[in-house]
């Protein structure tokens, strides 16, 4: 049973949210969603809405608790880049990269894990 959300096109760069995503994998949706409460981070508001949305979907879908569902996988993709030019020393223009993200969440429930170990 798949339990996804994905939000595209997010304005963080990947390598900066990857350290966040780290934190909160393998973990209980509950242990996740306090992880990314309580963080001071402007970064943590995509993700926590993924994982919120994954939750939903859950509730929806399958009629199934938060305090049943774990994260099994949470990545974060590279998306596209916007590049500009900006001006450089002597005269020179320097490229820059806003670079975007796609972060996708998996969820699983918790008595499945334990039926097939």
């Amino acid at each position: 049973m798949k339990i996804r959300a994905t939000a595209r096109y997010v304005r963080f760069s990947p390598y900066k949210l990857r350290t966040l995503v780290d934190e909160i994998r393998d973990k209980s949706v509950d242990q996740a969603l306090g992880v990314l409460t309580v963080s001071a981070l402007k970064k943590t508001v995509p993700v926590r809405k993924v994982v919120e949305s994954a939750i939903a979907n859950a509730k929806s879908v399958h009629n199934i608790e938060r305090a049943q569902l774990r994260i099994k996988e949470i990545k974060v993709d590279q998306g596209p880049m916007y590049k500009y030019f900006r001006p450089g020393a002597q005269g020179r223009s320097n490229i820059y990269r806003k670079r975007f993200s796609h972060i996708s969440v998996e969820l699983e429930p918790v008595h499945l894990k334990k039926e097939e170990e």
